[in-house]
């Protein structure tokens, strides 16, 4: 009795630590540390649930949903009488399945929070948040396309200036007055493509435009659309709140779209002996780092080229910014920037994680749509120089996938929830041999034998991924077989993690890792447009 009175003080001292290094933010200490605690006692259903908190802070939700769940079954009503300690298994859970848009699961799991405390505001609150979550799903469900026959955005960007024949039976100063209202007006001093090609003086001054929190060729202003909505019908101010939006934005995503539809969905890269290639991890969002890699790696060129390995957007609020900046250098030259999806270049991620919020906010719903399927026309990894596989998640489920079967693979759709495409954007390296469950809920953790052999079968030298924040911008694993870059410094304003890039130079590609640290930004939070159900979980 006394040894394990003794053991079970042992495990409180040792959770009190995991608290601080959770106040920290030093997640993955206090993952370990509550860990030791369980090993103590693994009865107590407050350390299975106070992992499952850390665990969420990692975006590893599957391994979050695991012990919440161990949380439950160790204690079904467990609960706690102060509410924002946050250590309630249910709760837990519940916001797990949120976080992976999950949201009918989640609903199960905050009505049992209900249940175990009705009178508790504050679980009503997300009850009924939670609830229309679900209602809103169903009712996109009811209403959506099926995606055989959804159609490619067809738009004509060089109408949105002048073109505006489709509403020439408006009458003669009415259509002068909306012609001039939607030309770029010569007061205008953004920045400007001339015709059809985007320059590096363009992007260059767009990037400054957006530092300086200015956006491209702008909407009508509000009185003049209060002067149109007295004076057109209600059915032509539908019409034109297509040719509202942004031309040069239009553009430039439509541009891109192009491109990348020509590409394969594995992109073999030459780098000829002498020149270097730079590979950039998560970008998510924080625009201004990303103008602090552009300052210390120079600008994309096609002597200065780069890849940007997915999740270009989402968590950060400025991810349009952050899009179209790498969009533009892929109009003004297309081997100047290499971009490779993630997995939260997806329509189900950028829902929950603000870019679609972003999107609606600082362009409109049809950009929406559009980006989605641009998206979808990212490829899925790329070889430099047949030795190098660089790649947004990880490997396979399975052994024996060559380059020619991620070749095959149809892009061109909304990421699946398994096989190879999933995999590829969703898993992670393990330390350990073997294969075994995903952390996140998606995909799978693979080891440094699987890495070795997906080289060796591949005739490869390294696999570069990224998909994960580390402390110090990157990680060495599976004995220098894998390296994972990160690219997003202080994540969310809070991780405290260093940012890096990979440069390679050619013929030996021997990697040279980079490290910086975050820069000030403007005063708006990360997740600002961010599903408002998941922001009462942030």
């Amino acid at each position: 009795m006394d040894h394990t009175n003794s053991e079970a003080a042992r495990a409180e001292d040792i959770k009190l630590l995991a608290n601080e290094a959770f106040k920290a933010h030093k997640y993955s200490q206090a993952i370990d540390l509550y860990g030791q605690a369980i090993e103590l006692n693994s009865q107590n259903a407050v350390y299975w649930a106070n992992r499952a908190f850390a665990h969420t802070k990692l975006e590893e939700y599957g391994s979050a949903i695991q012990d919440a769940t161990k949380a439950i079954e160790i204690d079904p009503k467990y609960s706690k009488a102060v509410y924002s300690s946050l250590t309630f298994g249910y709760y837990r859970r519940g916001a797990a399945y949120l976080a992976m848009g999950k949201f009918k699961e989640a609903l199960k799991d905050f009505q049992q929070v209900k249940k175990i405390s009705p009178n508790d505001p504050d679980a009503t609150k997300k009850l009924k948040e939670c609830e229309k979550a679900v209602m809103k799903l169903k009712f996109e469900e009811a209403i959506a396309v099926q995606e055989a026959e959804k159609r490619s955005i067809t738009i004509d960007y060089h109408t949105i200036g002048w073109g505006l024949a489709v509403i020439s039976w408006v009458v003669d100063w009415c259509t002068v007055l909306v012609k001039g209202i939607l030309e770029v007006e010569p007061q205008y001093s953004g920045a400007r493509i001339e015709g059809e090609v985007v320059t590096l003086d363009f992007v260059k001054k767009m990037m400054e435009d957006f530092k300086n929190q200015k956006f491209l060729h702008k909407r009508i202003n509000d009185s003049v659309l209060l002067l149109l909505c007295i004076f057109l019908v209600s059915a032509l101010i539908r019409v034109l709140n297509q040719s509202y939006l942004l031309r040069y934005a239009y553009q430039i995503v439509l541009q891109t779209r192009e491109m990348l539809r020509e590409l394969p969905s594995l992109v073999d890269v030459n780098i000829t002996d002498g020149n270097h290639f730079t590979v950039c991890g998560d970008v998510h969002g924080q625009f201004y780092d990303l103008l602090n890699i552009f300052e210390l790696n120079g600008l994309p060129s096609d002597e200065n080229p780069y890849l940007f390995n997915g999740d270009f957007v989402d968590r950060g609020s400025f991810s349009l910014e952050v899009i179209l900046t790498l969009f533009a250098f892929k109009c003004m030259s297309p081997s100047a920037i290499y971009l490779a999806r993630g997995n939260h270049e997806s329509k189900n991620m950028n829902k929950i994680y603000g870019f679609e919020g972003e999107v609606r906010s600082k362009l409109s719903d049809a950009f929406v749509e559009l980006f989605a399927e641009v998206f979808c026309c990212l490829p899925l990894a790329h070889v430099l120089n047949g030795k190098v596989f660089v790649v947004h998640g990880g490997l396979f489920s399975v052994d024996g996938v060559k380059l020619s079967d991620i070749r095959a693979i149809d892009r061109f759709c909304e990421p699946p929830e398994e096989g190879l495409m999933c995999e590829l954007l969703w898993s992670d390296p393990q330390p350990t041999p073997g294969r075994g469950p995903s952390k996140r809920g998606v995909g799978l953790s693979f080891g440094g034998d699987v890495t070795k052999r997906f080289l060796l079968e591949n005739n490869l030298d390294l696999v570069v991924r990224s998909h994960e924040v580390k402390d110090e911008g990157y990680e060495i694993e599976h004995d220098g077989k894998l390296i994972t870059v990160f690219s997003a410094p202080n994540y969310c304003d809070q991780m405290g993690n260093k940012g890096a890039f990979i440069r390679f130079e050619a013929p030996d590609l021997k990697p040279n890792i980079v490290t910086f640290s975050a820069v000030p930004h403007p005063d708006v939070k990360p997740m600002a447009y961010a599903n408002n159900f998941l922001r009462m979980f942030s």
